[in-house]
Order: C-alpha cells, then structure tokens, then sequence
C-alpha cells in the first residue's frame, strides 16, 4: 500500500495505560475497513518541530497559501483596513472598525438587524481574504463581504445575488458556515463534532493552517525516532510523499482540491482519498456538458480528465509543492514536456511570439472568475472545441477571447487553420448526453464502456443516465458494477439506487460491500436499503454489518445539511420508515425553510401517509416560495383531486400545462379530470393538441379513442385504434379493443 497511508501513529512515548490510543494502534493494515477512529491532535508536533530539520522546505512553505489559509485575527495577520469603512451590497450596510485593539464587522445578523460581530480568524490571502466570526453553540461564520488584497478594497462574494437573512445561503447561516464548509481543508486534522441535537459544534484542530503535517500526516513518532537515534536514525519513508507515484500523489492532493462528497466521519491518513471522499461527477450546472469547469471544482475533477494525468503528469510538476506556486509564469511550464520547436511557434498558435495569446495556458487553460475576483483555470487540458459549442452552447476560447466574434467564426476558423477537429474526445459522447440530444442515453451506455477514457469521464456517464430512467432497465446497467474503476462502480450503485432494484438485481450488487474503497461500499449499502437483511446471504452478512457501520457514519457526516437529512429520509423510505423520514424531512426543513426539494418530497410522503391537510400545505408553501415550478401544481392537483375538490384539481393541473407544456403526463392526467367531470369537449381538446406535439404517445392515443368511444363517436374512435395497432401490431389490448369497436 502507498506509504502515505501507512502512517503508523505508534510511539515509543505512548503510556500503555491509554486504552484509546491502543484501540488506535491495534487497527489491521490488510483489512478493507480502514479505522476510522481520529488521530489525537498530540500526534502532531507543529510547523517549528519540522522546521527544525527540514529549514529549506520549511521557508519555501512560510508565507504560501498553505501557510496562510487561516490565523487568528491580529493587526498582523488581518490585510483590510478595518477603519471604519463603509460597504453597502443588495440593501445591506455592513462597518469595519477596530475597538480595543479587537477587530469588529457591523452587519446583517440572522435576525435581519445589523449587530457588532468581533472578527475571530482570518481566512486566505491572495485575491481576497475573508474574515470569520463566532455565534452562539460552536458555529464560526464567514463574513459574505470580503476584502480584496489586490485592489485593497471590500467586494461582495454574490454581488448579484439577493440573500434574506431566513435562508440558509446568508452568511450567518449554513451556507458559509465555516465548521462544515470550509475548515476540513483549511486546518490540520480537524473533528468537527456537530451534534444534531441542538445543531452546534464543538470542532477543533491540531494546527490552525494548512501545516507540514496536513499533507505528510501527524509527526510524533517520526520526531520521536529522530531524537532517540540521532545519526543513527534511518527515514523510513513513513513521513515522506517523495515515493507516491504520479497518480497516488494527486490522490492525497484530491483531498482539499476537489470538489466532493464527505464519505467517512473526519480525515486520516488511512485510506485513500476514496476512503474519505467521492468527487462530484461531470453534471449539469458544475460543469459544461462536456466537461469544461462552470461551477467550482477546486482543481481536481478537470485534471483527472485530462491526458496529461493519465500520462504521469501531477501537480509537482508544475507546482512548487511546498511554495505551491507555478515553477514558471511563461511557457516554459509546458515546454518541461512538450518540445519547444514544434508548440512554442506561430506555426502551432498562430499568434505572435511573446504576446498574452501565445502562452499556452491561455488556449488550453481558459478559466474563469470565481468568489468575485479569484481567478482558477481549467485543468483539463483540452483542445479547443468551437464546433461543440455550436452544438452544446459550451464555451471555447476562440469566441471566448475574440469578444466581437461568434462561434461560427471560431469554428469556421479553426477548421481553416487546422482541419477538422478530431472527434476523440470523452466529450464527443457525454455531452449529447448531459444535453439529452437525440441517441444522448445510447451515446452515454457507449462511453461507459469505453475503458480508452478517463474514469471520471465514464463514472459521469453512468451518473447522467439517471435523466433517461424512463428509456433504461435494472439490468441494462448492471455490467457497470464488474468495472475496474471504484468511481464507476460508485456512480452505478448510486443510478441503481433511483432506478430501484428488482427481485434478484440485488444480488448484483453484494460483491460491492467486499470492495477496498469505502466509497464503493457505502454507496452499494445505500443502493441495498430497500433489501430487507433477511435476504443478505450468510457470506456477505459479516460485510454487510461493517458497512452498515459505516454507513450510518456517512449519514451522520451530512447531518447538519438538509440534503444530508434528505439521504437519511430516503434511506428510512427505502427500509419502510415512513413516520421516521417525514420527522427526518421536517427536521430538514428547520435547517433550511426554503428547500423545496425536500418540501417537495415531504409533501409527498405526507400524501402517502395520507396526511392530507399536511401535504396541502406543503404544496401551498412551495407554491408560495417558488411560483412557476409546474410539477408542484401537478402533484398539488393530484392530491385536490383526491381530496374532493376537482375543481380546483382542474386550475392546478392546467397551470402545470401551461407552464410545462410537453409533458405529456401532466396532458393524460388534465384531459382524464376534465372527461370524469363531464367536459369530455375540453378533455378532448386537450388530448388532440397533446399529441400535436407527441403524435405516436400510445397512452393518450388509447385515452382518446376510449373518449371518442364513450361519446359514441365510434368511427372516429376506430380511427384512433387503428393507429394503435401501426404502432403497437402486437399488443393484445389494443387488438381486443379495435375488435371491440367493429
């Protein structure tokens, strides 16, 4: 196993009367559930213990971002003003000034009146620094206006973006809270320690910042070898990531740099990064449809696209891994691989020799603006694709630097210059895929497969399936759980679990609770959850309980999200809990009153559970908060109806068809209301434009020859049967019926 994880935390200095520690150091390296027990915070010895030997490294760190990534609020370390200045954004007006010798913001509070808040730690440096507070019950907020170290002055985060103080995106709630959101990455082995009850923290770290020890794991037994042998002492490696190869390297990376989903309760250097985490996948609104970054993805998720990671490139070869800083600002950072001659020439770029256009990161590395004005490029490497963007409306450099041209320019162009562009790319056959083209589920199924691309790339495509549940079957995806890549096998347990298992599918899926990633188990146990035990065979159950274990971790872990309770409630509807996911819901929904996703899905257990005034209000509310989401009018006119009020049912189900006019669901629901409360004229009416736009729905087709039928308009009732039978010859139903009607 990679050394990184085979940090032993057994020290000679250890007394054998400490039974947690034993616990700790009695854990099985050869077993697949890593321990999950947390490392004390007196394992870790501190950046001046490091410095002591390893001086150059140590300066080249001092002063980084790493180094920098939090401190406690002093003159020294706090780079704005704080002066008394005045910033006002989206209505609010929020004063920086300094009273006895403490740092003070006075701004918006959760209550929608400005309080005085003192400024507790500093959070980065460079574009921009934040500032942290401390509210009642352990929670630490980060301030939503910050300072930007570059222009030296203060900005809005969201200068667009309206927040009340009741949500929970407002900067004194959930949304930049700094226990859960931003502190894992921030500080050296950080315990959380949310407790649901009564929604508070009590999280601490063994080191403030981002220390030696953050990547190279605690140092106490390392220091402690040191001391006793002295010039006898042999590194063991234990400490050191200098014999990771390129992949295993970028994996410990992984950890703060991607974007992702915490599987495991806290962090240890057991385990790799899949351990701990599983990145989120290339889906629509975090990413373009073919993979091109949109939303933040801190690095990793565009990286492992790319050809360069799949070549042995990692991230020390561009950056300083203790500095983190680039090793060059110009071309020379691309010209330590790629030959000089044949790409740093007019005759590759096509632009002039030491201008901002010919450097390489600027056609290959577009990036984008994010938190106002902290610049991140792209790292996926890829080769302009303006004909992509005329097909998917993704973006391409060309058009993106020429501001006066159009993507027909730049295709037009590219093709001019260099040919046609090669269709080789992953993102020729997920992007009609995220997009839902024609062919995009089959084109999704092709890449899956592919193992010639990237297994984020494939892992993705098995995740879009999901927008195609209703053209796809269990088994068609089960071959995806055989894959060599955890994140495809991840990604398919997770597509099982919204597709629902069938009576043996199932079974496909136990092997997955006997793999080496704690990702992959967890989210096979997930998958499993509406599979009573009884039905687990004996050989699995002694992995099955494990995983059980760990998943209830997983759970907890996203405990004071409401999408984390939302996993939870499904969880307890997949085992039959239905009393215990509607609490779960509501407890949801104290967290976060405007989820309307989890309202949505509460409104609809309440139904089930025939909680009816419940669900009413529910759909009310929803209604209320976000006016024009028509699904909501749809289930809101199914449950009118039940309750037996059709009229209203009626105005409900139309206002989801005016304002989702293709879905044909909806269209059979409305005509079917209206025809069993005598208006077959209307019902009818609704039906025939329907299937102008959806001529071969076999449902509303049958629907409307019944109609014509009970109207006693049977020829062209006949008519409507007919083209059942040219659509469907051998179904038996609509022979009967045809037969029936002659």
């Amino acid at each position: 196993m990679k050394k990184i994880i085979l940090l032993t935390i057994i020290s000679i200095l250890v007394s054998c009367g400490d039974k947690k520690e034993e616990a700790y150091q009695k854990m099985d390296p050869m077993s697949i559930f890593t321990n999950t027990d947390s490392i004390p915070n007196k394992h870790y010895v501190g950046n001046q213990k490091c410095k002591e030997c390893h001086a150059d490294q140590f300066q080249q760190w001092e002063g980084s971002h790493h180094d920098k990534s939090m401190q406690k609020a002093t003159r020294q370390t706090i780079l704005a003003p704080f002066n008394g200045e005045v910033f006002v954004s989206q209505g609010v007006t929020s004063t920086f000034f300094q009273k006895n010798g403490k740092f003070y913001a006075n701004t918006e509070g959760r209550d929608g009146k400005n309080h005085d808040y003192e400024i507790i730690y500093t959070f980065g440096l460079t574009p921009l620094q934040q500032y942290i507070v401390l509210f009642p019950n352990g929670h630490y907020q980060c301030l939503r206006t910050a300072y930007d170290t570059e222009k030296n002055k203060w900005f809005d985060l969201y200068p667009d973006f309206k927040v009340v103080h009741s949500e929970w995106l407002h900067w004194s709630r959930g949304g930049l809270n700094w226990n859960t959101m931003c502190s894992d990455c921030h500080s050296t082995n950080v315990k959380k320690n949310y407790h649901e009850k009564d929604h508070s923290y009590t999280t601490n770290y063994a080191i403030v910042n981002v220390s030696c020890e953050a990547c190279h794991g605690p140092g106490k037994e390392h220091v402690s070898k040191a001391v006793i042998q002295g010039d006898r002492y042999k590194n063991d490696g234990s400490m050191q990531m200098t014999n990771l190869n390129s992949k295993e390297l970028v994996d410990a990376c992984a950890r703060c740099h991607a974007r992702r989903e915490n599987i495991s309760l806290f962090h240890t250097p057991q385990g790799t990064f899949l351990d701990h985490y599983y990145p989120q996948l290339i889906r629509e609104n975090l990413y373009y449809a073919d993979g091109q970054i949109l939303d933040e993805d801190y690095v990793y998720g565009s990286f492992v696209q790319s050809k360069m990671y799949h070549n042995g490139v990692s991230c020390k070869d561009c950056h300083d891994v203790h500095s983190t800083k680039r090793k060059f600002d110009d071309n020379r950072l691309c010209l330590q691989c790629h030959e000089g001659p044949k790409y740093d020439s007019e005759t590759h770029h096509k632009h002039p020799i030491g201008t901002q256009s010919a450097l390489c990161i600027n056609c290959h590395m577009p990036g984008r603006f994010y938190m106002g004005n902290d610049f991140r490029r792209d790292h996926s490497f890829r080769i302009p694709r303006p004909d992509l963007s005329l097909k998917y409306n993704t973006p391409n450099v060309c058009s993106g630097c020429h501001k006066d041209k159009d993507d027909q320019w730049a295709y037009d162009n590219f093709v001019k210059l260099y040919g046609e562009p090669k269709k080789n790319h992953f993102s020729d056959k997920l992007a009609p895929g995220i997009a839902r083209a024609e062919g995009g589920k089959d084109s999704l199924i092709a890449l899956a497969k592919d193992t010639i691309y990237p297994n984020i790339a494939r892992a993705s495509a098995v995740s879009n399936l999901n927008n195609y549940t209703h053209l796809i079957n269990v088994k068609e995806v089960l071959q995806f759980l055989k894959d060599k890549s955890p994140l495809v096998k991840g990604a398919t347990a997770d597509l099982l679990f919204e597709l629902k298992l069938g009576t043996d599918n199932y079974k496909a899926l136990l092997p997955l609770l006997k793999d080496k990633k704690r990702a992959v188990r967890v989210k096979a146990f997930f998958a499993l959850s509406a599979v009573p035990k009884s039905k687990i065979p004996q050989e699995y159950l002694p992995f099955y309980n494990k995983v059980r274990v760990e998943f209830a971790n997983n759970l907890k872990v996203g405990g004071e999200f409401s999408g984390g309770r939302m996993k939870r409630a499904q969880y307890y509807m997949g085992v039959g809990k239905i009393t215990s996911a509607i609490k779960t819901l509501e407890e949801a929904l104290k967290l976060d009153p405007i989820n309307n996703i989890v309202r949505t899905s509460l409104a609809n257990l309440y139904y089930q559970n025939k909680q009816y005034t419940q669900a009413e209000q529910a759909y009310k509310t929803i209604l209320e908060q976000e006016p024009g989401f028509g699904l909501t009018n749809f289930d809101y006119g199914l449950l009118l109806n039940e309750l037996g009020k059709p009229k209203e049912a009626i105005l409900q189900l139309k206002e989801a068809l005016r304002l989702l006019p293709d879905n044909d669901r909806i269209a059979y629901n409305l005509s079917l209301l209206l025809f069993q409360n005598n208006d077959s004229k209307q019902a009818i009416l609704v039906l025939k434009k329907q299937l102008k736009t959806n001529p071969n729905n076999t449902d509303l087709i049958y629907l409307l020859a019944y109609m014509y039928h009970q109207n006693k308009q049977i020829d062209l009732a006949k008519e409507q049967a007919k083209k059942l039978l040219e659509l469907q010859p051998n179904n038996p139903q609509y022979l009967q019926f045809y037969q029936a009607l002659n």
